[in-house]
This record gives C-alpha cells, sequence and structure tokens, in this order.
C-alpha cells in the first residue's frame, strides 16, 4: 500500500497530471482490462482500465463481478435515504446550479415549524435516514443556524447526514457532538481551471479549501464521509473518476476511521443551466459504477432521483447500496411542494413506496432504519 505524506489531499493531488492521467486511461488495451478484472485486488492502474474505452466490451463480465461483490459485502439490501433542504439562499455564483445568487428565484429557509414539518411529512413516508441540505450561504446558514435546529432533527432520525457549504474541523467535532454522524462534499471537478471557470463568486471560489474538506471531516472523526465528481462538468468524466478514485484511496489510508460513500450526479437541468462539457451516457455510467465496487468492494455507492426510473430499476440491483426516493429539492417540499424553489428537477419522481415495491420485486430488501445512536454510533 502507497503511504500518503504531508498534511492533506492537495498535496497528493499537486503530483497528479491532469492531461497525463486522461493519456493513461484512454491507452489501456483489452489485456489491461481483462488483466483488472483477474485481480484479486483492483489497484489504481487497474481502476484507469476498467473505466477506460477499452473496456465498455467487457460490461457484462464487469457487472457479474460487481453484483458478487455487492451481495457478499452487503447482502440483498438498499439502504433509503431522503434529502431535506433546509435553505436555497446561497452566496456562491455556480453557473450549473439552480440555487447560484444570481439566479431570480424566490428565497427561502425553514424556521423551526417548518422544519417540523417536513420531518413529520418525512417520517410518514417511512424515513429515518436523512440529508441536510442547504445552499452555501454561511451567514444566514451557518453553525448558528445549525446549532439551533440539529438536535430537534436529530431526535427523530435514526441517522443524519449533511451537504453544506465546507466548514472548519472543530465546526464539524461540534457536530458531531449535536448528532451528525455523515457530511457529503462532492468537489464537482477535480480540474482546477475547469472548477475555476464555473466557480464566479463566493467562498465556494476557493478549490483548495474545498478539496481539503475531507481532511478536515476525517480529523474531525466524521463517521461517514461522502465522495463524489459532478459528471458533465469538465470535458472529461474518465479523469475526473479517477480523481475521485485517488481521493477515495487517499482517505482510506489515512483516515481508515471513517466510512465512506461515493455518488454518481449527472448535471441535470436547472434555472440557469448549462450544456455538459462532456456526455457520460447510460451505458458508461453503468460501466464506472461497476469499476468502483470492483475497486472498492467496501463503500457505499448510491444512487440519486436525477436518474431515471427505468435506469434506476436496472442498475441498483448491479451494485448500488443506498438510494434517494421522492426526493423533493426545494426548501418545504415534503410538506408544501413549491417547484419554483427547487435546486435541481428530479427524473425519477416516484413515492418512495414504489420505489421499494420495484427493489423487492428484483429480489432486495429495503431498509429505512438500520441502527440507533445507542447502538455502535462512535461519538
Amino acid at each position: 500500500m502507497d503511504k500518503f505524506q504531508g498534511t492533506g489531499f492537495q498535496q497528493h493531488w499537486e503530483t497528479l497530471d491532469w492531461d497525463d492521467l486522461s493519456l493513461r486511461i484512454n491507452s489501456k488495451t483489452p489485456a489491461d482490462v481483462e488483466r483488472a478484472l483477474n485481480a484479486s485486488h483492483v489497484s489504481r492502474e487497474d481502476f484507469m482500465a476498467l473505466i477506460s474505452p477499452a473496456a465498455l466490451p467487457y460490461l457484462e463480465p464487469m457487472a457479474q463481478k460487481a453484483q458478487q461483490l455487492t451481495r457478499q459485502r452487503f447482502g440483498n439490501t438498499v439502504s433509503f435515504f431522503a434529502p431535506l433542504y433546509l435553505s436555497n439562499l446561497c452566496a456562491n455564483d455556480c453557473t450549473y446550479c439552480g440555487f447560484s445568487m444570481s439566479n431570480k428565484l424566490k428565497r427561502k429557509t425553514l424556521d423551526a415549524l417548518e422544519i417540523a414539518r417536513e420531518c413529520d411529512a418525512l417520517n410518514a413516508l417511512g424515513f429515518k435516514h436523512l440529508l441536510l441540505v442547504t445552499g452555501e450561504h454561511s451567514a444566514r446558514v451557518g453553525m448558528d443556524y445549525f446549532r439551533r435546529h440539529i438536535p430537534a432533527i436529530r431526535q427523530q432520525f435514526s441517522s443524519l447526514m449533511m451537504e453544506v457549504q465546507p466548514l472548519a474541523q472543530e465546526e464539524y467535532g461540534e457536530l458531531k457532538t449535536l448528532g451528525l454522524d455523515g457530511v457529503l462534499v462532492y468537489q464537482e471537478t477535480y480540474h482546477a481551471p475547469t472548477y475555476a471557470l464555473h466557480h464566479l463568486r463566493g467562498k465556494k471560489q476557493d478549490f483548495f479549501w474545498r478539496l481539503e474538506t475531507p481532511d478536515r471531516l476525517g480529523r474531525a472523526g466524521i463517521d461517514k464521509i461522502g465522495l463524489g465528481a459532478l459528471f458533465g462538468l469538465s470535458n472529461n468524466w474518465r479523469t475526473d473518476s479517477y480523481m475521485v478514485a485517488e481521493h477515495l484511496f487517499y482517505l482510506q489510508q489515512t483516515y481508515w476511521q471513517s466510512r465512506y460513500s461515493v455518488a454518481f450526479p449527472r448535471l441535470r437541468p436547472c434555472a440557469g443551466g448549462i450544456q455538459p462539457a462532456s456526455i457520460l451516457n447510460e451505458k458508461q455510467l453503468v460501466q464506472l459504477i461497476c469499476a468502483f465496487r470492483l475497486f472498492a468492494p467496501d463503500i457505499e455507492l448510491s444512487l440519486s432521483t436525477r436518474e431515471s426510473p427505468d435506469f434506476r430499476d436496472h442498475v441498483v440491483p448491479v451494485a448500488i447500496t443506498t438510494v434517494s426516493a421522492g426526493s423533493k429539492t426545494q426548501p418545504g417540499g415534503y410538506a408544501d411542494e413549491k417547484a419554483e424553489l427547487e435546486q435541481f428537477s428530479p427524473h425519477d419522481n416516484r413515492t418512495p413506496a414504489s420505489v421499494a415495491a420495484a427493489l423487492i420485486d428484483a429480489g432486495l430488501q429495503p431498509v429505512w432504519k438500520d441502527w440507533d445512536t445507542h447502538f455502535g454510533r462512535r461519538l
């Protein structure tokens, strides 16, 4: 195993040349793919082969092996979670996001009563695993807001994750004491020039502050850390995918006490949205999901309602372990739907019960609640 030196992932990232990685991935041969498929342990070099154009004809054996590993590690279970959007206020101007400060939309931040109504609605739907989501606005939706509302939310759910602006290590440590279990922080793209092109104003312009957020999470002892890139933002989804794998490998070696998840968001329509710079089609997305399962058999792989019902029904049984369902991407959407506030338009608009029924038909077991605070949760 490689040993990483330095204080954070930035130092390792600086050794990775985007163009060189792109060439190496595209130069992989069928022999490289077959070697990766037969490896007892898939290396990062093998992962390159599995996401390369040469691997696409091997999709069936990749899927078979990915499914076998998923069943071995996770059984037939698929965990359900719901995103709870607390606010669409944002102090960033990003070209691809409906919440961007330059977009003219009605802004909303939920108060205690509105949060309680949302929690009641989510409990009625059966959810016990929650992901708190906000726009990035530290003045109005920052630590004071989180301190005020997280304890009451946590009492109603068996696990709590968040996807908000990157915070300091000590702030993550404090949120852990309030009941936070995990944090999702997507780099969007690991290609710094492209990142700069799409982040026009606000704190999110700081590429390296975001890049080292998982380091701060690991040092704060957060139980689960979620990674991902927004596929379609850069002109090479394969290289961004490889960067995610590098980041994951680094974190697993450095903060081995934490658990990890990877998600696969593709650009979806939103207010003021842009066209993808590279197209990750559905067949390639299956390839990518299978490659990550072969590379990291024990991590959670998540697929959101950004994808179509048909695609999710066919792909979840192969390698996915966590799904959202019935997602509302606007503040207050579960108790009182207002589509004009949403961050993006979900593609799978089925009810949670319908999604669960489809998984049961596929021989899988939906899991709405799999653990409690007093059973093994590290504080």
